[in-house]
């Protein structure tokens, strides 16, 4: 029995990178469908490994937050990620040479009079070769995360144990601070309908767009479309239209294999590596 060849209906996706910064990225996904545009946004957010301290080791604690509380701030502290690929994770199996965990120590007594703040500079590596610290630690030009506040004579002393995982496990693991994606917007004007229209019906219709994504040109006395992709999709603009008597004036479209992505990292890894 003969069977038809079936047609090939297999998509090709395909990346442009618009805007490439260490920790910002602009690029646009083409030629796929939504689920596979929001599976990469999910996998960057959920499934990429970092590094995050995950247990504190309280010795003395006479400030005015809990231990619990400091914990919780140490953990969503960045930590530099960019060997976590090569870790272990605690449950996983590992060898004699595998590393699972790193350590920092923190020991800071205030001793002077007013407020002393208390920095992600202050922790210290106890195994500076693991090349896991805070992000911008001891920048010359970044300032270091405040951790807590402390009065004369208060004092905190503690062992935070970083270790690797991913966002699936809890927020702390997540890489990036934005990774969100929008429908590449197609929009065309009717230049029949603005025939009719007066210059004051036009400037009307151009300021009903919040996002500003039409302007009117003084000069030839049309509406032009200014920046497609700062449409937000709230319709203000095709309701304007129906009011002034011009349902056909704008018609609005997504475009549903064209996406355009905006990342941005929390420092913890360069965007680049964890698109």
């Amino acid at each position: 029995m003969a069977y038809a060849r079936t047609r090939d209906n297999s998509r090709k996706p395909t990346i442009s990178v618009r805007t490439l910064e260490p920790d910002y990225m602009v690029f646009e996904l083409k030629n796929t469908d939504p689920s596979s545009a929001n599976a990469l946004r999910r996998a960057m957010v959920a499934e990429v490994p970092t590094i995050a301290i995950d247990l504190v080791e309280m010795e003395n604690n006479t400030t005015v937050l809990n231990d619990e509380f400091l914990a919780h701030r140490l953990g969503l502290i960045p930590l530099v990620s960019r060997n976590a690929v090569y870790w272990k994770r605690p449950f996983e199996w590992s060898g004699d040479n595998d590393i699972i965990e790193t350590a920092f120590s923190l020991d800071v007594m205030c001793e002077q009079e007013g407020v002393m703040d208390v920095t992600s500079n202050d922790l210290v590596p106890l195994e500076p070769d693991a090349g896991v610290v805070p992000v911008n630690y001891h920048s010359a030009t970044e300032k270091p995360i405040v951790i807590c506040k402390l009065r004369r004579g208060q004092h905190l002393k503690l062992v935070a144990r970083a270790r690797k995982g991913i966002g699936k496990d809890h927020a702390k693991f997540i890489p990036v601070a934005t990774a969100v994606f929008q429908y590449k917007a197609q929009i065309t004007l009717s230049a029949s309908a603005m025939a009719d229209m007066t210059d004051d019906e036009k400037q009307a219709f151009v300021h009903s767009d919040p996002s500003k994504t039409f302007k009117f040109n003084p000069i030839t006395r049309m509406i032009e479309v200014e920046n497609e992709e700062s449409y937000m999709y709230d319709e203000e603009c095709v309701v304007k239209a129906r009011e002034l008597g011009r349902p056909d004036l704008v018609t609005i479209r997504q475009v549903q294999d064209h996406f355009i992505f905006r990342v941005e990292g929390t420092g913890v890894l360069e965007v680049k590596s964890i698109v």
